[in-house]
C-alpha cells in the first residue's frame, strides 16, 4: 500500500467497549507489554523491559507533569459582576476563597489548554449554553473568578481567560484531574498520583504521557543496573491529542500545535548513545514527537519551540529506533505515526493480537515495544 492510498479509514479498527481501561494496574510496572519488534508478537510484562534493552541504550522520557485542568463554574456578566455585593479586602476576593453568592449565569465546564508563560492568562477549552462574552466573568469552583479577554487559539475555537493570581496555585486548589473523555467515572484521589508519571517535573500537559505511567523507581534502578541510560524532553501534551480525524484524506487534516523542549543535555546524551551503537528509546508518542520535530532540519537541535508535526506513513525518522507505547483510538493520528514507525500491516496484526488477547487499551492500558522499520 503506497502511501498515496492511505485514507483515515485504513486506521479503524473494531475495539470491545470492555477492553478499555477504566483504572490502573495494580502496579505500574504490572502492565502487560506486547514486545511488537519481531513479526512474531510476544506476549510479556512490562517489568521485563530491563531485559529487552542493552546496555548503552538510552530512554528519552517526557517530564511533562499533568495539571488539573477540568474547572466546574458558571458565568457572571460583565455588569452583574461590576454590581455584586463583594465581601471585606481579603476575604472571598478574586481567588482568596469562597465568595459570599453564587455567580447567576449559565453553567460553564473549562479545560485549561495552555498556560501562558510569565502572565495570569490561559487559553482554555470552554463548554456552555451560550458562550461567555469578552468582558464577562466566570467564577470557577466558588473560589475565584476569571475575566473572559476574548477568543483564541487555532480558528479561535478557545477563550483567553485572566486569572486572578497563579493559575497554577489555583488549578492545583480548586482543578480536576483531566481524565480522557472515555473514562468513564469522575476523577478521584488516585487518579491524582497514577495519571501523573513518578518523575513528572514541569507543569503544563492536559494529558498524561501515558507510556510512562508503567515506570516505577523500582523499574527505574533496575535499568540503571542494567547499564540503560536516561533522558528527558518536555512536551505539554494538549486536548487535541484526543480530537478524532474528522476528514477522509490524511492531507486534509490539521494537526493541533504542542510546545516543546528538547536540552542540550539531551541532545548531547544521544550524540553519544548513537555513536556507541547504543539505541534510542523514546517512551511515549510525545517523546517521539518532540524528538523528531527537533531533528526536521536533519540535526538534532536543542532549544524550546512549537510543533504540529503530522507523523503518517512515509515519514523518514532521524532519531528514534525504538518505541514504547501504549494503543490508540482507532482513526487516530497516534494511529497513523506508529503504522508509520513500525510498518502499517506490523501495527495492524499486532492490535489484532491484542483484542484476541484482551490487552487493556488506552490511557490506563497496556503497552507495546516497537523496532523502527527500515526504510
Amino acid at each position: 500500500m503506497s502511501l498515496r492510498t492511505f485514507t483515515v479509514s485504513d486506521f479503524d479498527f473494531d475495539l470491545p467497549s470492555e477492553l478499555i481501561a477504566q483504572h490502573p494496574a495494580a502496579e505500574r510496572s504490572a502492565s502487560r507489554l506486547l514486545d511488537g519488534r519481531a513479526a512474531t508478537p510476544v506476549d510479556r510484562v512490562f517489568r521485563e523491559l530491563p531485559d529487552l534493552l542493552n546496555p548503552g541504550d538510552l530512554l528519552v522520557f517526557n517530564n511533562t507533569k499533568v495539571i488539573k485542568a477540568r474547572l466546574f463554574g458558571r458565568k457572571w456578566g460583565p455588569q452583574a459582576y461590576a454590581t455584586r455585593s463583594l465581601p471585606p479586602e481579603g476575604v472571598g476576593r478574586l481567588g482568596s476563597g469562597p465568595a459570599p453568592a453564587q455567580a447567576s449565569g449559565g453553567a460553564v465546564e473549562a479545560l485549561i489548554e495552555r498556560v501562558l508563560p510569565g502572565t495570569l492568562e490561559v487559553w482554555a477549552h470552554m463548554r456552555a449554553s451560550k458562550s461567555p462574552k469578552p468582558g464577562s466573568f466566570v467564577r470557577f469552583n466558588d473560589a475565584f473568578d476569571a475575566e473572559v479577554l476574548g477568543r483564541c487559539g487555532p480558528d479561535k475555537g478557545m477563550f483567553h481567560l485572566r486569572f486572578p493570581s497563579d493559575p497554577f496555585v489555583l488549578l492545583d486548589a480548586h482543578g480536576h484531574v483531566p481524565l480522557p473523555p472515555y473514562i468513564e467515572h469522575a476523577d478521584e484521589a488516585d487518579d491524582v498520583r497514577r495519571y501523573q508519571t513518578v518523575f513528572a517535573k514541569e507543569p503544563g500537559a492536559v494529558a498524561a504521557p501515558t507510556a510512562a505511567l508503567h515506570f516505577d523507581e523500582a523499574l527505574l534502578a533496575r535499568l540503571a543496573e542494567r547499564g540503560v541510560g536516561t533522558a528527558h524532553v518536555t512536551l505539554h501534551v494538549g486536548a487535541g491529542t484526543f480530537q478524532p480525524v474528522r476528514v477522509e484524506q490524511l492531507a486534509d487534516h490539521k494537526m493541533h500545535s504542542e510546545w516543546f523542549e528538547v536540552s542540550a543535555e539531551t541532545v548531547a546524551a544521544i550524540a553519544r548513545c548513537k555513536a556507541a551503537g547504543g539505541k534510542v528509546v523514546a517512551v511515549g508518542t510525545t517523546t517521539l514527537r518532540a524528538l523528531e520535530s527537533a531533528a526536521q532540519d536533519g540535526e538534532l537541535i536543542a532549544g524550546a519551540r512549537e510543533t504540529a508535526i503530522f507523523i503518517t506513513p512515509g515519514f523518514e525518522f532521524r532519531v528514534v529506533d525504538r518505541l514504547v507505547t501504549n494503543f490508540h483510538l482507532p482513526k487516530s493520528t497516534l494511529m497513523m505515526l506508529v503504522s508509520a514507525f513500525a510498518g502499517y500491516e506490523q501495527i495492524m496484526a499486532l492490535y489484532r493480537h491484542a483484542i484476541a488477547e484482551q490487552y487493556r487499551f488506552f490511557s490506563y492500558g497496556d503497552a507495546m515495544l516497537l523496532e523502527r522499520r527500515s526504510s
